[in-house]
């Protein structure tokens, strides 16, 4: 009786299935992670918060006030007297939260952490030692990284002009550069608004300074962020799983008995082929409905990307596992190949655009289609360039790890 391939194919991928299902330790990391992951994704943050609290010392009413006094000493009109008057510098900035204390000595204890700041619903601000005092009631934590003090007579100072004024600004140490410079510029904004002078600079219409699309206003919370960075995960790790049946097929010579029988060289990758893709396929599924992103127009493009995720880290798993001539050598060969792809995933928690050698990695068009569908609602012509590119590196890896296990099969 003569036995259709499809049949043969089918045996053997229930083959694959039982052998999986018997390897303790990818079953039980697979369950764990399609527990873990879900659960884990609702305690990551699901918001962002664009505006910054900065603390400054003294209060600006008691700043303005003083330095009023002070003008009025040295002969200023009262033209200059009402627009310093005017001057708001609470609203100075967009995004920015002012928090008002009382000295220098307490801008350096809330930034450092060694006071807590509270607000309470009158907008009064109350100091509290966490070590020794309580909540005060009916008051909202205010917390603030960085910090401004302005030096006794700074208005009277920047106005007459004189060079040596010093304004200390507090940082804690988790706050970026680029937050730290900000601050240096605000501080010399507030001197020249205060002194009543233009900035020395120009600046250029805004569509002129944004590069890309401006998510000012509009910034993505680290929980979308994360989603397709863990769709890219569950894709990739099953390539340990595949590649570690692989090798023991071929280090056991399993395979040698399967080819006793009508299967072919053919049958045995193709099964394989279509266990892996399956497998990985099946579980990026099964997480990606738990946590959510689909949407009625974006699923066909998430299909077919997590398909082509699927076939190119099955490729991978094939290569492995027919290099490792034991359990070292195959994981030493996973790691290998599976470290450099990673970086694409680890790069979209970052903002900006990523590096060109990062998007000469194979992965790269995988988790950007992942991005773009699941974040920022990309379809099929956004996506088109990265799935063509995709796909010729899908070939090359698919190939290559087809190639080699028939080579290593047949060397048997």
């Amino acid at each position: 009786m003569t036995v259709s391939r499809a049949a043969i194919v089918a045996a053997l991928f229930r083959k694959e299935l039982k052998a999986w299902s018997r390897d303790l330790v990818y079953l039980g990391l697979t369950l764990a992670v399609l527990i873990a992951v879900p659960v884990l994704y609702r305690f990551v943050p699901s918001t962002v918060d664009e505006s910054i609290t900065l603390a400054i010392a003294p209060p600006i009413t008691r700043m303005v006030a003083e330095g009023r006094a002070e003008l009025e000493a040295l002969g200023a009109t009262p033209e200059q007297l009402a627009a310093l008057e005017e001057t708001d510098l609470a609203e100075a900035e967009e995004g920015l939260d002012l928090l008002e204390l009382d000295d220098d000595a307490a801008v350096r204890a809330v930034v450092a952490g060694e006071l807590e700041a509270w607000r309470t619903a009158e907008g009064a601000v109350v100091l509290r030692d966490p070590d020794s005092e309580p909540e005060p009631a009916g008051a909202r934590r205010v917390g603030a990284d960085i910090g401004i003090a302005f030096p006794p007579g700074f208005i009277t100072d920047v106005v007459s002009g004189r060079p040596d004024v010093t304004v200390t600004v507090y940082a804690d140490a988790s706050v970026g550069a680029e937050i730290e410079g900000a601050m240096r510029s605000y501080v010399r904004e507030v001197g020249y608004q205060l002194a009543g002078r233009e900035l020395p600079v120009e600046f250029p219409a805004e569509d002129q300074v944004v590069l890309g699309q401006d998510r000012a206003g509009d910034q993505v919370a680290l929980r979308d962020r994360m989603r397709p960075m863990l769709l890219f995960m569950i894709l990739l790790m099953e390539t340990f799983s595949l590649a570690s049946l692989v090798s023991s097929e071929v280090i056991g010579r399993t395979v040698t008995a399967v080819l006793v029988t009508p299967a072919r060289v053919a049958d045995f990758l193709t099964a394989k082929a279509l266990f892996g893709t399956l497998l990985s396929l099946g579980q990026a599924l099964i997480v990606l409905a738990l946590i959510g992103g689909v949407t009625a127009g974006n699923w066909s493009l998430l299909l077919v990307v997590l398909l082509m995720g699927s076939l190119m880290f099955t490729g991978v798993a094939m290569f492995v596992g027919s290099a490792g001539k034991d359990f070292m050598g195959q994981l030493f060969y996973a790691m290998l190949l599976t470290v450099p792809l990673l970086i694409p995933a680890f790069a979209v928690l970052l903002p900006g655009s990523a590096a060109p050698w990062v998007r000469a990695i194979p992965s790269y068009p995988i988790i950007d289609v992942l991005v773009g569908a699941t974040v920022y609602g990309e379809g099929w012509g956004d996506s088109r360039g990265a799935l063509a590119y995709g796909a010729a590196w899908l070939v090359v890896i698919f190939a290559a790890g087809v190639v080699a296990l028939k080579r290593k099969v047949e060397s048997l």
